[in-house]
């Protein structure tokens, strides 16, 4: 296994090198790559989120830890509300991107709407001040309590995603005697071009209305009794770092807007869902600007009001997990970094594949020599091969060190689990240079707290 110092050549188009692939790993510079983060920065070799230090964080709160920057996210929803300023509009933020009732408070706080699948996630909102009239439900299961639920609490739209759906919500608003506003979540039949566990909008997956059924069920939604018809919406994936799935899903939408206009069926707004990428590492995604200004001259002259559901491109380069590494146990065919993160705390690697950067807490003085350096697999204690958080990256490690997981904003913590019986990471959220526990880590007692041990009768 080679040592030898990673020779720099650019896999973006930026002024300095962020990644090389070296003939047995990954290299990442982590200067370049804070510079093109939010919140992260290194000074004097140590890196700061905001204007906290985490070698800082990991010892006050321990690791593994999740740490968000408050301004961060509240950057890329003004980013969005700007570039969509002279429309009328609506962000609604996918609440499943990162539920934490602090994330959630500071969007509410900001104006934002958010969109919802589930009761739980409604109840989220509600508790962190939301209000029920700026959320767009959305989802494929929702149930009777469900939507009983929504509607005494006044949600603003359901996105509806089957005939029985919609008979149900129906049904559910006439017990209630209220109107129940709804558009139907339309499959366009665009392939975004993604992973497929996070593409929504090809005949395959479960979700929406098909696209040639869709003025069918308007045509049923307009006859039934309690249904107020007040949108359209198609969402056709995650992730996507290019405009030009979103146009061909618009011009689709567009279509059908046009048609339901022609048999007396008007609407109030258009919702063209999420999934705008980020640069975890060096892609390269559709700026916002960018995205707003290819969709732009088609809204403007539909002529709706339009929502969108911004989750990962909210909040995943706003937040970083902690892990500090345990073991070091080098072998005759890999060199293997135990930290105390895991797979439980985040699947997003083993999952999706996903290739996410680990960056040091502190930089050696001098700069990365030839000799620091090994390729190393960061994998956790979790007694499972699936169970690594990076794989083949090149990286001076020692025992006791902190490394920061960048772009674990996202499907970090909403998606982490007690595998293993681990309790899961606490989180932090900092402003400039102040810091608040936003979620205390659980004990292993948290863990059974509330199970009970069989009894014989």
């Amino acid at each position: 296994m080679s040592n030898s110092e990673p020779q720099r050549q650019a896999t973006v188009a930026d002024s300095q090198a962020i990644t090389v692939q070296t003939e047995h790993g990954l290299y990442i510079d982590p200067q370049a790559l804070s510079a093109h983060l939010p919140a992260l920065s290194y000074r004097d070799n140590e890196l700061y989120i905001e204007d906290v230090s985490v070698s800082g964080l990991a010892k006050q709160y321990d690791t593994p830890c999740y740490v968000y920057s408050k301004q961060a996210i509240l950057d890329v929803y003004q980013a969005y509300s700007d570039s969509f300023a002279s429309l009328e509009h609506q962000i609604c933020y996918a609440v499943k991107a990162n539920s934490n009732l602090a994330v959630l408070g500071i969007l509410a706080q900001a104006g934002a709407g958010f969109d919802i699948v589930s009761r739980g996630e409604l109840m989220r909102v509600l508790a962190a001040g939301g209000q029920a009239g700026r959320v767009v439900y959305s989802g494929v299961g929702k149930t009777y309590s469900d939507i009983e639920f929504a509607l005494q609490q006044g949600i603003g739209c359901f996105n509806v995603e089957s005939i029985s759906e919609l008979s149900l919500i129906n049904e559910v608003a006439d017990q209630l005697d209220t109107p129940a506003p709804i558009s139907l979540r339309v499959n366009p039949d665009v392939d975004a071009k993604t992973h497929p566990y996070i593409s929504t909008g090809l005949k395959d997956n479960k979700f929406g209305i098909a696209h040639e059924q869709a003025l069918d069920v308007y045509a049923q939604a307009a006859a039934m009794s309690h249904i107020e018809i007040v949108g359209i919406d198609c969402h056709i994936g995650s992730q996507l770092t290019e405009v030009a799935p979103f146009v061909a899903a618009l011009d689709k939408v567009i279509e059908l807007v046009q048609a339901l206009a022609d048999q007396g069926i008007t609407l109030k707004h258009v919702d063209l869902g999420g999934g705008l990428g980020v640069r975890y590492i060096d892609e390269s995604p559709v700026s916002i600007a960018d995205f707003a200004d290819a969709l732009l001259p088609k809204l403007t002259e539909l002529g709706l009001k339009v929502f969108f559901e911004p989750g990962r491109s909210m909040v995943a380069n706003a937040g970083v997990l902690l892990t500090r590494v345990d073991v070091l146990k080098p072998t005759e065919h890999k060199n293997f970094a135990i930290v105390d993160a895991a797979m439980n705390d985040l699947i997003r690697p083993a999952l999706y594949q996903a290739e996410m950067a680990v960056i040091p807490q502190q930089l050696p003085n001098g700069g990365m020599q030839a000799d620091d350096t090994k390729t190393w697999d960061i994998v956790g204690a979790i007694c499972e091969t699936g169970d690594f958080l990076a794989k083949d990256r090149v990286l001076a490690l020692a025992e006791g060190d902190i490394l920061a997981i960048t772009g674990a904003g996202a499907y970090g913590f909403t998606m982490s689990s007690n595998y293993n019986s681990r309790p899961r990471a606490s989180e932090v959220m900092v402003a400039q240079s102040q810091q608040q526990l936003i979620r205390k880590r659980e004990t292993i007692e948290d863990l059974y707290r509330d199970e009970m041990r069989w009894q014989d009768q």
